[in-house]
């Protein structure tokens, strides 16, 4: 078995409250910097990042630390989170505080969210709600021993393969901002990950079914309506393709196939969808405006704005889903989103990021933001292959391992 190159973490984009992000200098990073966590030599395996701070699940042992102009921090970002409590979590940013004993952590602004180990031995493991600023001392606001993933029924049943949270390891619930914090899943869903966005979830199942609900005022539902839905609800316009990959943005939401082929809908207010959007256009201005509906019934509006005076489309609401081709014909094998922005990574270790982009949060050293993907070039220049990519609401943190010289 070939050995696990080194690599390590870089981070770009929002860090107005100081949470750990490259250099941590000023209140934004336009281009990728090696992540500074709050500890030297942390090994960061996973990184969930909230608005306002960012919560960094550890290894308890240290690297060495590295010599001078060497990748620092190394990771193994393609090694699943601690198993049994041999983890710890460090926050940055507005919420501080470190916790040992943890074996996968989850941020939003109302909750942060701890898996770790029993008060006992043969307790199992608890699941902790904590208000952010908490610094996880004291009592959590409240807390739940879970079960461990069950293994399936029948010949040949493997362990249940559950995703990190917000899905719990026995993939038949999974944890809420708001109250009721514990939610139960239909046992018929098998989960296999779960993302939650502003006001909706998607989950995708362990026969790459997509499911969604919740909110649905932008499309972000991708059942071809505005309405909000109560229960999951399976994707039709999906059936038939496997999924290996979900991702849910603020308002928008993305799947990838086993193929690498990407889906995206929801809201293009800002060209997370790659789609034309009225926000981008050249000239910033909208002279005449008209609406309507495409035959898959995406929302379109036109504004004049072509050289021979003929409207020029652009999409508002994408509520089904639909193709997105990558540069290149790249095959997409993970993804992330953001509050607005989009990013991918590509079969071959590239990473392409589009949407908002005031904070720099896309990577390309600026804050443009864009409608189409766009490759990042640092990791190209910096001879990095992109192995995963979480998104924070406004800014974006990658682990890359150097490519393999020839």
């Amino acid at each position: 078995m070939a050995e696990e190159r080194r690599g390590a973490w870089f981070g770009f984009g929002f860090c107005g409250f100081g949470q750990a992000l490259g250099s941590g200098r000023g209140r934004q990073v336009h281009s990728p910097e090696p992540l500074r966590a709050p500890g030297a030599g942390l090994d960061v395996c996973r990184v969930s990042a909230s608005w306002s701070y960012t919560a960094l699940v550890t290894r308890e042992h240290l690297l060495p630390t590295p010599a001078p102009g060497a990748c620092p921090a190394p990771s193994l970002a393609s090694s699943p989170p601690p198993a049994g409590g041999g983890g710890r979590v460090e926050l940055s940013g507005f919420a501080v505080g470190a916790a040992g004993g943890c074996r996968d952590a989850w941020a939003s602004e109302e909750l942060l969210v701890v898996l770790r180990a029993g008060p006992g031995p043969g307790a199992g493991t608890e699941l902790q709600a904590w208000t952010p600023g908490s610094a996880l001392r004291g009592e959590p606001l409240w807390a739940q021993t879970v079960p461990e993933a069950e293994r399936e029924d029948g010949p040949g049943g493997d362990e249940t393969q559950a995703g990190p949270l917000p899905l719990l390891p026995c993939a038949r619930a999974y944890v809420s901002p708001r109250p009721p914090f514990y939610r139960p899943l239909a046992p018929t869903l098998r989960a296999r990950r779960l993302e939650l966005g502003a006001e909706h979830a998607l989950l995708l199942d362990a026969a790459g079914q997509v499911f969604s609900w919740g909110g649905g005022r932008h499309g972000q539902l991708g059942h071809g309506t505005l309405e909000a839905e109560p229960e999951p609800r399976l994707l039709q316009a999906l059936q038939g393709l496997t999924m290996a990959e979900v991702a849910a943005g603020g308002w928008h939401s993305l799947c990838v196939s086993e193929a690498g082929d990407i889906y995206i809908w929801g809201w293009n207010e800002s060209g997370q969808l790659a789609l034309p959007t009225r926000s981008l256009a050249e000239d910033g201005k909208t002279t005449a405006e008209a609406s309507g509906l495409n035959e898959d019934g995406s929302e379109v509006k036109t504004v004049a704005g072509g050289e021979d005076g003929a409207p020029a489309p652009f999409i508002a609401v994408q509520p089904f889903p639909a193709l997105l081709d990558l540069p290149l014909g790249s095959d997409a094998v993970k993804a992330s989103c953001g509050s607005r922005h989009t990013a991918v990574v590509t079969r071959t270790g590239e990473l392409y990021t589009w949407g908002w982009g005031k904070y720099g949060q896309l990577g390309h050293k600026d804050t443009t933001s864009l409608d189409r993907p766009c490759r990042v070039k640092y990791f190209v220049d910096k001879q990095l292959q992109v192995r995963t990519v979480s998104c924070g609401p406004w800014n974006t943190y990658v682990y890359a391992v150097e490519k393999e010289k020839s």
